[in-house]
């Protein structure tokens, strides 16, 4: 059967999300996540619904795709489809072809699940070659997450200018304001997310992060974690860290991931201090301009 690349639209942004919170399992290769999208809200739901795309075959949604900026792609499939030859001919197909409006000319990333045929398929057929690792990490949530030694307040309407003012100063040129957070809070993946702004002693906020659930019993997300430039090497990102996993364990997460660039290896080194552990490293595809 013909599979068909689609552009959903906002009425078609519920199914997406629903298939990646359903493709989401302990021991799953890194993959799209709905955190994902739902971070992505904050641009709006009409600028989420055009950044989507979506493979399906008789019905039924097989990939799902998100242009997280205009030169990357970020992808997944269907656990049952990661070695389905047609899907992964045609995906490549058409990522390869700027004509049919996945990604433009010029250099252009894909992430997609590792050790699965369409990324390898674009090495080998296609000949995009590697770019540089990341490092994804995980926490397993069985048992309870130790207490931080930070103040913890949920953000809401009211904390809103104070978490895009933490982020402002977490990340450069970060463009993240109340609204955006406002916008982001409205989208459906935010039902199953929370963001915590972690203060110090002085009253003063010194971290951020945002936690995205898949639901009981699946992986959940850290997306995105800052640190105020003005407070960093002090131990606040291990304890807004605890903070984000022990938050995903009472939404029901099974665990928390997180990915970094194997560079940042003080990230790294952030995670694992509050209880994450290496996972292999993954790396993107790309091609050249």
């Amino acid at each position: 059967m013909t599979i068909v690349l689609n552009n959903p639209g906002v009425d078609g942004l519920a199914d997406a999300v629903g298939v990646l919170r359903e493709w989401q399992y302990e021991g799953a290769p890194t993959q799209l996540h709905p955190g994902d999208l739902g971070w992505f809200w904050r641009s709006g739901v009409e600028a989420t619904a055009a950044a989507v795309r979506t493979w399906s075959r008789a019905g039924r949604i097989l990939a799902v795709g998100l242009l997280d900026g205009p030169d990357l792609l970020r992808l997944t499939t269907a656990p049952d489809a990661r070695q389905d030859e047609d899907l992964a001919r045609q995906l490549v197909a058409d990522v390869t072809d700027p004509a049919r409006g996945v990604l433009p000319a010029g250099r252009v990333y894909i992430e997609a699940p590792p050790n699965t045929l369409f990324p390898a398929l674009l090495g080998t057929e296609a000949g995009w070659p590697l770019d540089d690792p990341w490092t994804p990490l995980r926490r397993d949530l069985t048992a309870p997450v130790p207490t931080p030694g930070l103040r913890i307040e949920e953000v809401g309407p009211e904390q809103a200018h104070g978490y895009a003012a933490l982020l402002g100063a977490a990340f450069d040129g970060s463009r993240f304001t109340a609204d955006s957070w406002r916008v982001m809070a409205s989208g459906l993946p935010y039902a199953d997310a929370r963001c915590l702004l972690a203060y110090d002693d002085g009253g003063d906020a010194v971290a951020a992060v945002a936690v995205w659930s898949a639901g009981p019993g699946r992986p959940g997300i850290l997306e995105p974690m800052g640190v105020h430039r003005d407070h960093r090497r002090r131990g606040h990102g291990e304890q807004i860290t605890l903070a984000a996993a022990a938050t995903l364990r009472d939404l029901g997460a099974s665990s928390a991931l997180v990915a970094t660039p194997s560079s940042n290896t003080a990230g790294v080194a952030t995670y694992e201090s509050a209880g994450f552990e290496r996972r292999e490293e993954t790396r993107d595809r790309y091609r050249e301009a």
